[in-house]
C-alpha cells in the first residue's frame, strides 16, 4: 500500500475500499431482508416463524464466522510489509477450521435447537416453521463458512471490489429462488417460510464457488495458488487465527446474540408483536450495515498500515473512520423519524402491524450514534490484533449492564416490549464510551513501543 500523508488522500483510500464493503454488505443483508419482507407478504405466522429461527441463525453463524475474520487483519499486516508468501498457508488453513465450525453449527441446530423451541411459548405453526427453516439454512453452512475465508483473503489484500461483485451475483438469485420456493410458482413447491430457508443454502453454495473459481482464475489472485500445494494442518497456525479469531468471535456473537435474545423474550408477546420488533430490528440492521462496513474497511487499512510500521497514519485512519460513521448516523436517525411509517408498509399491509413497527422505529433511532461510535472502533481495534480486551467489555456493557435493564423496564414499568429496546439502548451507548477509553490507550501505547 502506497505512503499516505494528506487527509484528501486518506478519505479517497476510505472511500475506495470501504464502498465495495458497503454493497457487499447490503447484498448479504439483503438475503436475510428478503426473507423476512417476501415471508411477510406471505404469512404472519410464517413471518413469526422465520424471526425466531432467524434469532437463533444469525448469532451463531455470525459469533463462528467471526473466528474467520481474523484472517483479514492477520493478511492486511502481511500485505502491508510485503510478505505475500506468507498469505496461502493461512488462508488453507482457515479453509480447515471452517469445516470445523461447520460441522459444530450443523449439530447444534440439528440436535440443540429443536428442544430449545419445544420450551419457548410459541404456537405451533411458529414453531414448526421455524425448526424447518432453521433446518433448511443449515445445508448452506460448509459453503458460508468457506467464503467468509476466501472473502478475508480478497479483503485482505485490500481487494474489496471483488467481493463485492461476487455477492452483488448472489442477491438476486436469491430473490428469484425465494420467489419460487415460498409462493411455489412454475411447479416449485410452496413452503412459505421454510422455502426462504432452502433458498438461501442453495445461494450460499453458488456464492461459494464463484469466490473460488475468482480466486483461481482471475486478476492479482493467481500468483497466490491458494489451491494448489495443500500445506498439512498446521496448529501453530490455527493457534494464532484462534487466538485473535476467538476473541473477536465472542465479541461479535455477544453483540448480536443480545439483539436474538431480545427477539426471543418477544415469544411472551403477541405474533403482532413479534413480527413489529422484527420489521424495526431488520431495518436497522440495513442502517447498521454503514458502521459495520466502516469497521471492516478501517480494519484493513489499520492493519496495512500497522504492518508496513506507519503508526501515525493508522491513528489518522481510525478517526476518520469515526467521523464519516458519526456523520451518516445523523441521516439514518432522520431517515427513522420521518419515514416510520412508510418503511413498515413497506414489510406488512396489517396496521397493527405498522402501529407498533412505529414506535419500535422511534427506539432504535436512538441507539444509531451509538453504533456509530462502537462499530468502527471494534474494526480499528482488530486492525491493531488488540481483540482481548474488546470482548470483555462487550460482555460487560451488553449482558451485565443492557440485558438485565431490558428485563426490569420490560417486566415492571408500563414499557412493556419496548424496554428492551432501551437496555441495548444502555448496552451499545456504554460499549461505545469502553471501546473509545480502550482505543487510545493503544494507540498511545503504539507510538511510545515503536
Amino acid at each position: 500500500m502506497e505512503i499516505t500523508q494528506s487527509f484528501k488522500l486518506k478519505s479517497g483510500n476510505m472511500i475506495k475500499v470501504t464502498m465495495p464493503i458497503l454493497i457487499t454488505q447490503i447484498a448479504m443483508y439483503l438475503i436475510t431482508f428478503f426473507d423476512i419482507l417476501m415471508t411477510g407478504r406471505y404469512d404472519t405466522y410464517h413471518l413469526a416463524g422465520v424471526t425466531i429461527g432467524s434469532s437463533f441463525w444469525v448469532p451463531v453463524y455470525t459469533g463462528l464466522a467471526g473466528i474467520l475474520m481474523a484472517l483479514t487483519p492477520i493478511i492486511a499486516q502481511h500485505s502491508g510489509a510485503k510478505n505475500y508468501k506468507a498469505v496461502r498457508p493461512y488462508v488453507q488453513q482457515g479453509l480447515y477450521i471452517s469445516v470445523i465450525l461447520s460441522a459444530i453449527v450443523f449439530i447444534i441446530i440439528r440436535y440443540g435447537v429443536g428442544p430449545i423451541l419445544q420450551m419457548m411459548p410459541l404456537e405451533t405453526e411458529v414453531q414448526t416453521v421455524s425448526s424447518n427453516y432453521l433446518l433448511g439454512m443449515s445445508f448452506g453452512l460448509l459453503p458460508l463458512f468457506g467464503y467468509a475465508v476466501i472473502r478475508s483473503f480478497f479483503d485482505g489484500l485490500g481487494e474489496t471490489r471483488v467481493s463485492m461483485a461476487i455477492i452483488l451475483l448472489a442477491a438476486p438469485i436469491n430473490v428469484t429462488l425465494n420467489y419460487l420456493l415460498i409462493y411455489g410458482h412454475f411447479g416449485f413447491p410452496e413452503l412459505g417460510g421454510v422455502g426462504a430457508g432452502y433458498a438461501s443454502a442453495i445461494t450460499y453454495w453458488l456464492v461459494f464457488f464463484i469466490a473460488c473459481l475468482t480466486a483461481v482464475k482471475f486478476g492479482p489472485f493467481v500468483s497466490f495458488r491458494l489451491f494448489k500445494a495443500w500445506a498439512k494442518v498446521s496448529f501453530e497456525k490455527w493457534k494464532e487465527i484462534l487466538k485473535i479469531g476467538v476473541p473477536m468471535g465472542i465479541s461479535i456473537f455477544v453483540e448480536i446474540s443480545i439483539f436474538s435474545i431480545v427477539t426471543l423474550m418477544m415469544a411472551n408477546y403477541s405474533t403482532a408483536t413479534i413480527s413489529a420488533h422484527q420489521i424495526a430490528m431488520n431495518f436497522t440492521s440495513l442502517l447498521y450495515m454503514i458502521p459495520l462496513s466502516i469497521s471492516m474497511g478501517v480494519t484493513i487499512l489499520v492493519g496495512q498500515e500497522v504492518g508496513a510500521k506507519r503508526y501515525n497514519d493508522a491513528k489518522q485512519y481510525g478517526y476518520l473512520s469515526i467521523g464519516l460513521a458519526v456523520l451518516f448516523s445523523f441521516i439514518s436517525i432522520a431517515i427513522l423519524l420521518s419515514f416510520r411509517e412508510q418503511i413498515a408498509g413497506l414489510y406488512t399491509t396489517d396496521l397493527s402491524i405498522i402501529k407498533l413497527s412505529i414506535h419500535f422505529f422511534i427506539y432504535a433511532a436512538f441507539f444509531q450514534l451509538s453504533d456509530a461510535i462502537q462499530a468502527p472502533v471494534q474494526g480499528i481495534l482488530r486492525g491493531y490484533k488488540d481483540v482481548n480486551i474488546t470482548f470483555l467489555m462487550a460482555i460487560i456493557s451488553y449482558w451485565v449492564l443492557g440485558l438485565p435493564i431490558g428485563y426490569v423496564m420490560a417486566n415492571f414499568t408500563n414499557f412493556g416490549p419496548f424496554g428492551y429496546w432501551i437496555g441495548l439502548i444502555t448496552g451499545l451507548t456504554v460499549g461505545a464510551i469502553t471501546l473509545s477509553l480502550r482505543l487510545q490507550f493503544i494507540q498511545k501505547k503504539f507510538v511510545k513501543q515503536h
